[in-house]
């Protein structure tokens, strides 16, 4: 099988999963404010999810010749490696169970919001139980200041998601008084035609443009077209869901690196360590099948207020299943490439793919307007807390070590 053991080659690993993981959040942001159940868009996406799996397994987990020490992937399948395999699937379930928290969390709190929240609980927590499983191969002066910046970004985090609301909060009920009182709204640019009362509004009458970012106009429209209506709702609901997400995906790295490693010495005598790739399969079966369950339960049984549905109606809705199914891909060969990292540089410093959030707040302001005609004080949040995220990052990576 191929193993990456340069630090070089890890970082490389690192740098590609960063944007992989980074952009899929994007398009299940996207289907969602387009109005598609997260149900269908979840089932799809975990389908792709576990295809990744498979696709690395049989490739880099194939190439080459297998020994005792290193067995290839189909040679692993029929070794007694049960508790290590427990451990891959452990992390698998928090893994789906965290990615379905945050469909909703993107609704409520905001792509940027959710996905900063949840890395830096990752790091805080998942980083330092790494580090000892690791037998602390990563160098603790630079790994814990960066950890440190993390959980500054957390705060900071919850500070840009309040100060958003605020702002939101505010467009809303000047664009209520304004009505209210016959007037027309100040920067209501939506179109050529205004709307001429609240009702029209709702049924989106008159409209010949689309509204712009930012505008009480424009989120009115979006509650109109997106499968989850977050208008009125608590924001004590979105922190929640988040702040459970970033709790699971704390968890899935630790467990993997169990998996691995073998740490607590479970393995019998003789028993070759999981490889990345083989412990990765287990891992996305799991993560698939715990989807499955869940989804499907949900179809019938939906949360937040959703629409019923049913698995017939799951299959025949084909309005930008594509795009799921690329989200899916991408979200599985990043996780791998992730892991294949870890495993030669460690997995604490493998932490840093939780960069992702960079990556997710330039799609969520280029592609769906978030903060756009905000307040300065949320614009202030916003800078600093990325500022202070890539500054983690940078600690973070610099903290590589060789995994002998």
């Amino acid at each position: 099988m191929y193993l990456v053991e340069s630090k070089g080659g890890a970082i490389a690993c690192m740098l590609l999963a960063l944007f992989f993981l980074g952009t899929w959040p994007a398009i299940l942001t996207l289907l969602e404010r387009r109005g598609r159940l997260p149900q269908h868009t979840y089932l799809d996406y975990t389908i792709t999810n576990l295809l990744a799996a498979v696709i690395i397994a049989f490739t880099f987990g194939e190439i080459g010749m297998s020994t005792i020490e290193k067995p290839n992937f189909l040679n692993q399948l029929s070794q007694d490696n049960w508790p290590s395999v427990l451990f891959a699937m452990a992390g698998g379930i928090v893994l789906s169970l965290g990615n379905l928290a945050t469909q909703y969390a993107w609704a409520f709190v905001g792509l940027s919001v959710t996905e900063v929240m949840t890395a830096s609980i990752t790091v805080v927590i998942g980083t330092t139980l790494n580090y000892f499983l690791d037998d602390k191969i990563n160098k603790a002066e630079i790994l814990f200041p960066g950890v440190g910046c993390f959980l500054i970004a957390v705060c900071l985090g919850s500070s840009v998601h309040a100060s958003n609301v605020a702002d939101n909060e505010a467009k809303l009920s000047g664009f209520s008084n304004d009505y209210k009182d016959g007037t027309e709204i100040k920067d209501a640019p939506v179109s050529k035609t205004t709307y001429p009362n609240r009702e029209d509004l709702e049924n989106e009458i008159g409209v010949n443009e689309k509204a712009k970012f930012g505008t009480a106009h424009f989120l009115m429209e979006l509650e109109q077209k997106r499968a989850i209506k977050v208008l009125g709702k608590g924001t004590s609901v979105g922190l929640a869901i988040t702040f459970f997400a970033g709790i699971c995906f704390s968890l899935f790295s630790p467990a993997f690196n169990l998996a691995t490693n073998d740490q607590w010495h479970t393995l019998k005598h003789g028993v070759p360590h999981l490889s990345v790739y083989t412990a990765f399969f287990y891992f996305s079966i799991s993560c698939f099948v715990i989807a499955i369950i869940l989804n499907i339960c949900f179809l019938y049984n939906p949360v937040l207020n959703l629409p019923n549905s049913s698995f017939n109606a799951y299959l025949s809705d084909w309005n930008g299943r594509g795009w799921a199914l690329l989200a899916g891909l991408l979200c599985g060969f990043g996780n791998g490439l992730q892991f294949m990292g870890g495993q030669a540089a460690g997995y604490a410093a493998a932490d840093a793919v939780q960069a992702l959030p960079l990556v997710s707040t330039f799609w969520g302001i280029l592609l769906f307007g978030e903060y756009r005609r905000s307040s300065r004080r949320t614009y202030i949040f916003l800078i600093s807390m990325l500022l202070m995220f890539i500054m983690a990052v940078a600690i973070l990576m610099a903290s590589s070590g060789h995994r002998k």
